[in-house]
């Protein structure tokens, strides 16, 4: 079972190792100095984790197939935001799609 005391400072320890992880990005931002090439390629790296969690969301659950309607709501959801429609709208369309799929019985 795990104490109240544990979970105080689990969560002391977390927010300390966060705060660290975003402090040390502006203080040791003068100190290194990376090449254009390793930029570029940091920059494509962090697009394809997102794409790769967004995939394994959109298109998984519970280690199969999550059905036609999940994807369906991000692609609208893609669409809206590439052609750079409001945030609330994207959710909502996004959200409105998967549900309107499931309710005509689309998986």
């Amino acid at each position: 079972m795990i104490t109240p005391l544990t979970l105080i400072l689990c969560t002391v320890v977390l927010a300390a190792g966060t705060f660290a992880f975003r402090f040390a990005g502006p203080a040791l931002r003068s100190r290194v100095t990376l090449s254009p090439r390793s930029e570029k390629i940091m920059a494509t790296a962090a697009v394809v984790l997102l794409a790769a969690v967004v995939a394994t969301t959109a298109l998984t659950e519970d280690q199969s197939f999550a059905g036609i309607a999940r994807p369906a709501g991000v692609l609208v959801g893609g669409v809206l935001a590439w052609r750079k429609a409001p945030f609330p709208l994207v959710v909502i369309a996004a959200a409105a799609t998967a549900a309107l799929l499931r309710l005509i019985g689309v998986p």
